[in-house]
């Protein structure tokens, strides 16, 4: 009876010590609501609860701060990014890394910069695609710059190889580009590269859409990652709203009138005019028309004064 007790209290997440100084005090044949009733009595509370009273503690991180380990959450798989508004993020590596390099070295310092600008503005999901070829030994007519950052970049899991092998001596590679595309647009992400991927825009119609949409493009400014501000040209989104899930629209605002107060439109002119803002904005006509009839009773009242 002592032990069937024990065990069914320990199932409620009760203590040993607890459930033992009850049992010895109500005596073994004690109900089990009695002993609850105590336990209850006594402050004891089930470790369950217990844990949920403890506030977990925090941990505070610099706004803008990059120096997140290997194992963080914004690097997993499995941790998608369905409640986070920021885009996922899929990177041509050889097109920054040759970019970066002025089309004469595979720069992987230029890798790096686009992710630190990427983890910076806060996304989670950010990939690197890179020919599996590039972790061979640099050669004369394939030079490599900085490799030790794709080694890096492959063990937080950001850099993905896309594979390769040699079959009698030549060099069999995958199609990279089509990795990149594929991916973001099964994340309904946005690409970074300076690539317009023609070939793959005519083989299927809705990537077509899709990388007229959301190709970032790029330029580096003295070893800075600089995204244009416009991604889709100057009457397109914002580049926030491009990055983000949700955009926001901006507030509208009233531009001012050009001709200012020598503006002979009135109340059709559709730009604003800070001068008119406690005047009905009255066109020139209707001013003319106004100061007509004005004119007209005046005279009218004249002539009442000079002829009784």
């Amino acid at each position: 009876v002592h032990q069937s007790k024990l065990d069914f209290f320990c199932k409620l997440g009760y203590g040993k010590e607890d459930i033992c100084k009850v049992l010895e005090n109500l005596g073994q044949e004690a109900l089990e609501d009695d002993v609850l009733k105590e336990l209850i009595r006594m402050g004891s509370k089930p470790q369950a609860l217990e844990s949920q009273a403890q506030p977990s503690p925090l941990k505070l991180i610099a706004r803008g701060s990059c120096s997140t380990s290997p194992g963080s959450k914004w690097l997993g798989e499995d941790e998608s990014d369905s409640s986070d508004h920021l885009r996922p993020i899929v990177i041509d590596g050889s097109n920054v890394a040759m970019s970066h390099g002025n089309k004469e070295v595979f720069s992987c310092w230029g890798i790096q910069l686009a992710v630190d600008w990427f983890r910076e503005r806060g996304h989670k999901y950010i990939k690197v695609f890179v020919p599996l070829w590039r972790k061979e030994p640099p050669r004369q007519d394939s030079p490599i710059a900085d490799q030790h950052i794709l080694e890096e970049l492959e063990r937080q899991s950001i850099l993905v190889y896309t594979p390769s092998r040699k079959v009698k001596g030549k060099r069999v590679v995958c199609y990279d580009d089509r990795y990149i595309v594929k991916v973001a647009y099964e994340k309904d992400g946005v690409i970074v590269s300076n690539d317009h991927y023609r070939d793959l825009q005519n083989e299927n119609p809705e990537w077509k859409w899709f990388i007229e949409q959301r190709l970032l493009m790029y330029s580096f400014v003295s070893n800075r990652f600089m995204p244009p501000d416009d991604p889709l040209g100057r009457h397109g989104p914002t580049l926030s709203n491009f990055l983000s899930k949700k955009p926001v629209l901006p507030e509208p605002k009233w531009q001012p009138c050009p001709y200012g107060k020598k503006c002979t439109y009135g109340n059709k002119c559709k730009f604003y005019h800070p001068e008119r803002l406690h005047q009905a904005q009255l066109s020139v006509a209707d001013e003319l028309r106004a100061k007509t009839k004005v004119s007209l009773s005046l005279g009218k009242e004249e002539e009442q004064r000079n002829h009784p």
